[in-house]
Formats: structure tokens, C-alpha cells, sequence
């Protein structure tokens, strides 16, 4: 195994700073975490939340994410 121990609380905590920083990509890892609930208890507001700011940004994968949950 190579590279460090997983810890998806430290991962995620790195995935707001950048989304909070207006990074589309890391607003759409944060809705995904949300989504899935990894890491942190399992939310689809706050999923939709980050996936809504990363779309409004041109993410074409939150906004395809999006149509999907609207489903």
C-alpha cells in the first residue's frame, strides 16, 4: 500500500475549505459526501446545497447530478 491512511473526516474537512473558496470541483466531491453520507451523516439537503453551487458555477457533472436527484 502505498500513500497515507484514508480518513474521509480530514478529507471532507479539505473538500469545504476549497468549496467554501468557490471551487466547483470540491463543491461537487462535497455533495457526493453528503450524498453518500461517508464521513459525515448522510444529508441530501446539504448534498443538493453543494451541488447546486457547483452548477451554478458550470459544473456540468453537478449539474447532470442535479437532473438525476430531480428524477
Amino acid at each position: 500500500m502505498q500513500g497515507v491512511e484514508q480518513d474521509l473526516g480530514e478529507a471532507t474537512k479539505w473538500f469545504r475549505r476549497a468549496a467554501e473558496q468557490g471551487n466547483s470541483y470540491a463543491q461537487l466531491a462535497l455533495g457526493a459526501i453528503y450524498e453518500s453520507g461517508q464521513g459525515v451523516d448522510k444529508d441530501e439537503v446539504e448534498a443538493v446545497r453543494w451541488y447546486r453551487k457547483a452548477a451554478e458555477q458550470g459544473n456540468i457533472a453537478a449539474q447532470d447530478t442535479l437532473k438525476r436527484l430531480s428524477k
